[in-house]
């Protein structure tokens, strides 16, 4: 990388770590309030589940033009826009709490889930010129910077309870309230500070070096540390025809960001198809037992305050260790860091099984688990797909791989709730356990074969 393209990555990757703290404090107060207060203007346990659901789902959906404005003017426009979305679903779901519409609330929380869009997509920016060798680093840098937001947001259920008193609305409201604060905040360092858009210039860089008398080949996404020894996918002719890497034609511009072409590439892309499927899996896991953790709790009388502790403790165990994962996708290879994400992930919902109704340190070091086991299937998996597609297109096939990690966990969210209502936690917490475990099997098959076939 020339000295000042790794400036600007530096600027990127800090400009993007702040935008996710400021987002993280938006995303988790919302989050951790969604299931209580469905449940409670609902009135029925068994939709509790759907807040967090939607959010879920509008985070999937939200994808597509979110992907689209990327893949013609950046990520800059792309990830304003998002949060902007989010901020809007805030409110109608303060205005729901307000008047006990649970329709309203169901449209909020999709709105909301924006947001969400927002920060996965903005781990692939943080990817956008970084040399394959410190992909996973920057990446897991970006995705550690929610950290901070994230523990603090479920904390700050009490103070939004005061803002809610002087504001005159529910109390559960005032953490939306913070909600918005937080993704206008986030906006406007996105504005003022992601410049140049990091997508933009990497399409500049690799239309110069496809220009180049002798252009460089491009070397395995994964590593050479890689166990799985898989072969480069950009060595198979480009399924897209080779378009131009950044042709400003609307053309060019509509099939580099077009979905459906993402998932067609990801079909026919290995790499990019396992590190998808890794990914998603872990991310149903993690959303199954976290979104029916404060009903669970709540069940045996833990207060507000020690549920959003909980949560807090969760979310720190999805961010907090980011960068270490990061080092170890580096050094170890993908296949490896999914393979630890999923022994994590069955031994956090086993202990999840055998824990009680309230607060419990089993329930507690379960949900940290939880959060550790989602941090290594989600930053291997994402920087898999990174690096296996080129520049042009790469956009729409992260754009539909966080859709088809959206939609499949919106789906297991809407289920986790009818599992607990039906059958208790404790059966949610081993379907899936038995879940992360298939996804533990299938990659070790996949080793195997590809090993085989090396």
């Amino acid at each position: 990388m020339p000295p000042e393209t790794d400036r600007v990555q530096g600027r990127t990757v800090l400009t993007l770590m702040g935008s996710q703290t400021l987002g993280g404090i938006g995303v988790a107060s919302g989050l951790a309030v969604g299931a209580i207060v469905a449940a409670d203007v609902s009135g029925n346990d068994a939709l509790s589940g759907l807040a967090t659901t939607t959010q879920v789902l509008g985070g999937a959906l939200f994808t597509i033009p979110v992907v689209a404005l990327m893949a013609r003017f950046g990520r800059r426009l792309g990830l304003v826009t998002a949060y902007l979305t989010g901020g809007l679903g805030a409110l109608l779901a303060i205005t729901a709490t307000a008047t006990g519409q649970f329709w309203l609330l169901l449209v909020g929380t999709t709105l909301f889930g924006a947001s969400t869009t927002a920060g996965n997509q903005a781990r692939y920016a943080a990817t956008d010129l970084s040399p394959t060798e410190r992909r996973g680093r920057h990446l897991s840098w970006v995705v550690w910077a929610t950290t901070v937001g994230s523990v603090l947001g479920p904390n700050l259920i009490g103070p939004g309870q005061r803002v809610a008193a002087v504001l005159g609305i529910p109390p559960l409201a005032g953490a939306w309230v913070l909600s918005m604060a937080g993704f206008g905040l986030a906006a406007l360092v996105l504005v003022a500070l992601l410049r140049p858009d990091p997508l933009l210039l990497a399409r500049r860089l690799a239309a110069d070096e496809a220009a180049g008398p002798d252009p460089e080949p491009v070397p395995d996404p994964l590593g050479p540390s890689d166990p799985l020894g898989a072969p480069d996918p950009l060595g198979a002719p480009d399924p897209l025809g080779a378009p131009d890497p950044v042709s400003g034609s609307p053309a060019a511009t509509a099939r580099g960001g077009s979905i459906v072409e993402g998932l067609r590439l990801i079909r026919v892309t290995p790499a990019a198809l396992w590190g998808t499927v890794a990914l998603t899996v872990g991310h149903v896991v993690m959303v199954a037992v976290m979104v029916m953790t404060p009903l669970h709790m709540r069940h045996g009388q833990a207060e507000i305050e020690v549920i959003g502790l909980v949560i807090s403790l969760h979310i720190l165990g999805m961010y907090g260790l980011s960068p270490v994962v990061g080092q170890l996708v580096d050094r170890w290879g993908a296949t490896r860091v999914v393979l630890l994400g999923t022994a994590i992930l069955v031994l956090s919902c086993a202990l999840a099984a055998i824990s009680t109704d309230g607060h419990s340190g089993t329930l507690t070091a379960a949900l940290i688990l939880l959060g550790l086991g989602w941090s290594c299937t989600m930053v291997a998996g994402s920087g898999t797909i990174a690096g296996a597609v080129p520049v042009p297109v790469r956009a729409a096939v992260q754009g539909a791989a966080d859709l088809v990690m959206g939609l499949s966990a919106a789906a297991g969210g809407a289920l986790a709730g009818v599992v607990m209502d039906r059958f208790g936690f404790d059966v949610l917490a081993v379907v899936s356990g038995l879940t992360a475990l298939a996804l533990s099997a299938l990659t070790v098959a996949r080793r195997r074969v590809v090993s085989l076939g090396g």
